[in-house]
């Protein structure tokens, strides 16, 4: 077993383009977590990209000493826990289209976002991908409701609040080139 030093050396000459620290990969899963919960919209190769964080956390983990896999086992837990509820499991269908799938024991590679948005949603919905738009999905989850730009009151009681969308000007006079909601 190895320190998180050595073990970011170690896989950076494995060819890791460089020397991660557990931290910087934890705080990578929970971005991409989180911009999985919200819908992410970039592109099928940064989503792919994107996934390797995990990648390099498994293989970590297998070289880490005892205790630091303690120390961090938990929070990566949460995030894995998130990542199943924000993303379906279609044994890599989707995303075997546009990527070589590693190995089973790798399972965040077989499964694709809930929230099928922007242009990876619409890569994975050619891809045989099966999700839901933003709009559709938010009262489920009720997961950043800033960013879908929503305001009013969240659910109350058994019934639910109005919510109110308003959309912002778009177009070349607003120095916007994409629609924003908000």
């Amino acid at each position: 077993m190895a320190t998180e030093t050595e073990v970011g050396e170690r896989l950076h000459q494995r060819g890791w383009r460089t020397a991660f620290t557990v931290a910087e990969r934890v705080h990578a899963w929970a971005a991409l977590v989180s911009a999985i919960e919200r819908g992410y919209g970039d592109h099928i190769h940064e989503y792919t990209n994107d996934l390797y964080c995990r990648n390099w956390l498994h293989e970590a983990w297998l070289l880490l000493d005892d205790h630091i896999v303690q120390l961090w086992t938990p929070q990566i837990k949460a995030l894995d826990d998130r990542y199943k509820a924000a993303t379906i499991d279609d044994d890599g269908m989707a995303l075997d289209q546009f990527h070589r799938l590693p190995g089973p024991d790798l399972w965040w590679w077989r499964r694709h976002p809930r929230i099928l948005t922007g242009d990876l949603g619409r890569s994975l919905r050619s891809g045989g991908a099966i999700g839901t738009a933003p709009d559709t999905a938010l009262p489920l989850g009720l997961t950043g409701l800033r960013d879908y730009g929503i305001t009013g009151q969240l659910l109350a009681g058994a019934g639910r609040t109005p919510v109110r969308k308003t959309r912002r000007s778009v177009g070349p006079e607003s120095g916007r080139g994409r629609r924003h909601w908000g």
